[in-house]
């Protein structure tokens, strides 16, 4: 694998995580401030989309969704399979399918 495609990779992750850690934050706020909120849906999507450090962190930061059964197990299930997936991306040099 190319050295780029791998900074690439590290970049995304970074700006995805950094992405979802906020809208975990921003829809705490909201919540508390009786706004419109973000959905379920798009914060677990996030999540799916490499968000779910980010998405995990800001869950715990803000306790927010930590009674929800579908983020307290669902979002460490996908931040293993996603370690997994980058593990494998990273040992055998190209995506696996």
């Amino acid at each position: 694998m190319s050295q780029y495609l791998l900074y690439g990779i590290l970049i995304y992750l970074a700006v995805i995580n950094i992405v979802a850690f906020f809208l975990y934050g921003i829809d705490k706020w909201k919540a508390q401030h009786d706004k419109w909120r973000i959905t379920e849906a798009t914060l677990l999507w996030i999540a799916v989309a490499g968000g779910s450090l980010g998405a995990l962190l800001g869950m715990k930061l803000w306790h927010h969704k930590t009674q929800h059964a579908k983020f307290k197990y669902g979002l460490p299930v996908i931040l293993i399979l996603q370690i997994a997936a980058l593990v494998a991306v990273v040992y055998y040099g190209h995506l696996p399918i």
